[in-house]
């Protein structure tokens, strides 16, 4: 009989934990993007709310974030403009002549830019590299190819970080170093996105082929 309850709490305690642990990955994202929203709509507030406070005379929680997202969404009207668009070339050639400021802002850009419209930024193609070392594949972006002197062909690719596509490595590395895919860029930056979760066939069949012909 003490055997039998023996194995009884164990169940009941194995079922605890298990229905414990499914409540802790409920409750616990649902915090945390609750947090981050939280903590962005804040911040972003905080932003315009000294401007909110001098045009009615006290604070409107709220109304700095309604006022930097109108902000934002004139600045998209204007950008995409004609006249916008030669006032905001003109404004980049004038901080392209900012010494430090002008590699930062270029940079972000053009990481910007790069997730934003990944087939009209540079990104060509979807690769598979080894990384950080032989037998660690990642996906990687082609950005530029080039031939050297010797003719071989020497590849920029960018690895993105993940979840957090955009910071990352950029890797030069010679042609018969990477496998090359078909994989749509949109579909490999949801994997990357996911961390793996959103998982890619053709990822498991070109390293199997990589295998048999290594």
């Amino acid at each position: 009989m003490k055997h039998g309850r023996g194995i009884s709490a164990s169940r009941i305690g194995k079922g605890l934990r298990k229905q414990f642990l499914a409540g802790i990955l409920v409750i616990v994202p649902i915090a945390a993007a609750i947090l981050i929203l939280r903590w962005l709509f804040f911040y972003i507030d905080g932003i315009l709310q000294p401007a909110a406070e001098y045009l009615f005379g006290y604070t409107v929680p709220g109304l700095g974030f309604a006022l930097t997202v109108v902000l934002i969404y004139l600045a998209g009207v204007i950008a995409t403009s004609i006249v916008g668009k030669r006032l905001v070339g003109y404004g980049e050639s004038l901080l392209a002549r900012v010494p430090v400021f002008r590699y930062i802002y270029s940079s972000v850009k053009q990481i910007m830019e790069a997730f934003a419209r990944p087939r009209e930024s540079g990104f060509i193609q979807v690769v598979l590299v080894e990384f950080p070392k032989a037998g660690m594949w990642v996906i990687g972006f082609v950005t530029s190819e080039s031939r050297c002197e010797s003719g071989e062909t020497l590849i920029t690719v960018f690895i993105p970080t993940s979840p957090n596509p955009t910071s990352g490595y950029m890797e030069i590395v010679r042609e018969r170093d990477i496998v090359r895919t078909n994989i749509p860029i949109d579909d490999a930056l949801r994997m990357v996105l996911s961390a793996g979760r959103v998982s890619l066939k053709e990822v498991a069949a070109r390293l199997g082929a990589e295998r048999v012909d290594r």
